[in-house]
């Protein structure tokens, strides 16, 4: 059964417009429906996930695919892809979809603050695949930003939040930067190459090919090594679901977390490359294949994966404290009314 979620209906969760990139959706891949009576019994689960557009997500998804780590588990995967401009969470309150696995996380604690419905459930991304990059030969290290311009999203979305973080550890004056809003990490990369601004972030599929664009990674601006404490990216699912559909998160979890484990060893490569180029095309395939290569080097060195799915309650003081300072969060939310770490331990208990 195709399922299709419309525009209006996305929106009608409360705040968080940062949590996901999101337009439009995208079906990709269709399961049977999603009736929930007597799941437990069921061998396999049909379950609607949300996704974003960003290639490393899209390849994840495909490279669980490739790998059966869905049909393993016993799960009907439906893949709903988000486009710029749509919120997720209407589409979870509802009922339309039952899990994200990349939401942005501190734009998930600002929505559960403010009322949503919501749990966070596990890490997905706790360290960052980006990294700031000049063209301005005057940039070299992060605190050169004062008095230029950056390239970001909305203020207030994630790219401007995490990179707001990084200029305020690195000692920038934040009122002497000047922000600029491009979109999103690809958009903003590509305003770094053309001069447009006079840095932003790029994601690591970028890194084998900065000679071609006379662009040079700032030095300090790294963000898996300078600010890992940051966490990008976790999983979250209404608090209706958790309590209807509770083995399917657990099966869900468990899937992604092997996919994790798997694209952070050694012999991830070919199947990495191979699903890379499955969910981008093979139209540019010597481009796709060196971004590729490049993303992969880079989970290999960085390890940005929650390989347990586990948040510690110092990762979560982090990020409201930050969100305090820079996105208008009133104050800290109680670990346990934000978190239920219940189903990622069970997930992860599985697959030991």
């Amino acid at each position: 059964m195709s399922h299709d979620i419309n525009r209006r209906t996305a929106l009608k969760g409360v705040a968080g417009a940062g949590l996901i990139a999101a337009g439009g959706l995208s079906l990709l891949t269709t399961a049977c429906s999603r009736d929930g009576k007597g799941q437990s019994e069921q061998k396999d689960l049909p379950v609607g996930v949300l996704s974003s557009e960003g290639n490393q997500v899209l390849t994840i998804e495909k490279l669980m695919s490739n790998k059966g780590y869905f049909k393993e588990v016993g799960l009907l995967p439906t893949i709903l892809q988000l486009s710029s401009g749509t919120n997720m969470i209407g589409s979870l309150l509802n009922g339309q979809a039952d899990v994200c696995i990349f939401a942005g996380f501190s734009a998930l604690i600002t929505a559960i603050e403010k009322g949503a419905e919501l749990k966070i459930l596990g890490a997905a991304s706790v360290k960052g695949q980006q990294a700031l990059f000049s063209k301005n030969p005057g940039v070299q290290h992060v605190k050169d930003l004062e008095g230029r311009s950056i390239g970001v999203g909305h203020i207030g979305a994630q790219l401007h939040h995490v990179t707001t973080a990084l200029l305020m550890k690195k000692g920038v004056d934040i009122s002497k930067v000047r922000f600029v809003n491009i979109g999103s990490s690809g958009d903003v990369f590509r305003a770094v190459a053309t001069g447009v601004v006079d840095a932003g972030n790029g994601e690591a599929d970028v890194l084998n090919v900065l000679d071609r664009y006379g662009v040079h990674m700032v030095q300090d601006g790294d963000y898996a090594i300078e600010l890992p404490e940051y966490t990008w990216q976790a999983s979250c699912a209404s608090s209706k679901a958790i309590l209807e559909k509770r083995e399917t998160l657990v099966r869900t979890l468990a899937a992604h977390c092997k996919a994790f484990r798997y694209v952070q060893s050694p012999g991830s490569k070919d199947d990495f490359l191979q699903a890379q180029l499955d969910a981008l095309g093979q139209k540019n395939r010597d481009d796709v294949l060196a971004g590729a290569n490049s993303q992969w080097e880079y989970l290999q060195k960085r390890k940005p994966y929650a390989e347990d799915l586990a948040l510690s309650r110092e990762r979560v003081q982090y990020m409201q404290e930050l969100n305090i300072q820079i996105s208008g969060q009133k104050s800290v939310v109680p670990y346990e009314r934000l978190i239920d770490a219940s189903l990622a331990q069970e997930a992860v208990s599985r697959l030991a």
